[in-house]
């Protein structure tokens, strides 16, 4: 690319990011009134709840719908360091300053060769089709750190390690990302701040891990893939109901048990997948890393037994990662997130009281938006495993090379 044409490229992707973040902050703040459910309330209420008492220096050990590993306590703390501001005024612009910090990581990714800007392209365009409600969760922060440590991982492997960790703490989903990493270094870096950062909260604020009984309590949120059965049931005598359950909207009733079952044996399933690639994979690019953490993070949102908008945050943000990689397999799984952005924005917030009414417009928006998930999952599956795994007939004899040899890629 023409040095004229890149920066008119840069200033044109800047411009629309500035344009299209503005209008979220002008959403969340209220200036403008984004139709359906006030989206803001888990800030402005919830989150200010657990401030409240994170500061006493301890947490919320009576509150079921504190769900979240201990540095999460970091995230909803964060809006003291603009005091200045009112508490959830501070958290929306903090969450605008890790949106920013994810679109810079991944200008930067995209320099060299072998490199593309595809990644902040899908970025910059996909996160305003989720609408607001990626302003009012903290995920966007969290996404931030794991897009971080993908980047990181191929020349700053301690970094990468210390980075997953730290963003496991603040929402177990980032563990996902180890999975394709091959350096001891970086399991090493992982464990020694995992274990540090999570026996520092464990010594110093009492309840630390007690959301690890409150997630296993969880049943099928009304978003999930599972969800889809009861929503159809409801259309034929199922005697069951749709109510506020550990923090979200959830199915219960006769079989919800069953179905959420299900789904942790699929998550079961998916993980075993992956142990099975993981052992099996032999060819190893520089983009294979990420490819396998969006796998990983598209195999458990598509099984977990809630969807929630603010999940499709992890998956642009993986997918971005992979598309800084010009040779990434990931381009049409990447392309079906972003498709399904604007679903779920339809789903949530704004026909959100169809889907809890489970009405044929409800249904039908859950069942593209999943649908593309599934589709999309599948998709990169089968691109991830091709592109590292050996066919048969490409094993070498026992006369052939050592499978150290076959494994070792030049740094």
């Amino acid at each position: 690319m023409e040095p004229t044409a890149a920066r008119g490229s840069l200033a044109g992707l800047l411009g629309i990011w500035g344009v299209t973040r503005a209008a979220l902050l002008l959403c969340v703040l209220k200036v403008v009134v984004f139709p359906g459910p006030d989206v803001t309330s888990d800030v402005s209420v919830i989150y200010r709840g657990w401030y409240d008492v994170l500061v006493t220096g301890t947490f919320p050990q009576d509150d079921v719908t504190w769900q979240y590993p201990p540095a999460a306590a970091l995230a909803v703390l964060s809006p003291a360091v603009l005091p200045f501001l009112g508490y959830a005024t501070a958290f929306f612009v903090l969450a605008l300053v890790s949106d920013a910090a994810a679109l810079a990581l991944l200008l930067r990714g995209a320099r060299g060769t072998g490199r593309s800007r595809r990644g902040a392209w899908l970025w910059v365009a996909a996160v305003p089709l989720l609408g607001p409600t990626v302003y009012a969760r903290y995920d966007v922060m969290v996404t931030a750190v794991a897009v971080a440590a993908l980047l990181a991982a191929g020349r700053h492997p301690r970094l990468a390690g210390a980075l997953m960790a730290f963003g496991a703490l603040l929402k177990v989903w980032p563990a996902l990302l180890l999975l394709a990493v091959r350096r001891r270094v970086t399991w090493v870096s992982a464990a020694v701040t995992g274990v540090a950062v999570a026996g520092l909260f464990a010594v110093l604020m009492p309840g630390a891990f007690a959301f690890l009984g409150f997630q296993r309590d969880r049943g099928t949120e009304v978003e999930s893939l599972g969800s889809l059965v009861f929503h159809v049931a409801r259309h034929h005598g199922w005697d069951g109901e749709v109510l506020l359950n550990y923090g979200s909207v959830e199915f219960l009733g006769p079989y919800v048990s069953w179905v959420s079952t299900g789904a942790l044996f699929l998550t079961g399933a998916a993980l075993a997948w992956l142990v099975l690639w993981r052992l099996l994979a032999t060819r190893f690019a520089p983009h294979t890393a990420a490819d396998a953490a969006f796998t990983a993070v598209l195999l458990f949102t598509v099984t977990s037994r809630v969807i929630s908008p603010q999940y499709m945050v992890w998956l642009v943000g993986t997918a971005a990662v992979c598309l800084c990689f010009r040779e990434s397999r990931m381009g049409r799984p990447a392309a079906l997130v972003l498709a399904a952005c604007p679903v779920t924005m339809l789903e949530f917030p704004v026909w959100f009281g169809h889907v809890v009414a489970s009405d044929a417009l409800g249904i039908t928006l859950l069942t593209i938006r999943n649908g593309l998930l599934v589709a999309a999952s599948l998709l990169a599956a089968r691109a991830l495993w091709r592109a590292t795994v050996p066919a048969r007939r490409e094993i070498p004899s026992a006369a052939g090379p050592s499978w150290a040899e076959r494994t070792t890629v030049p740094s």
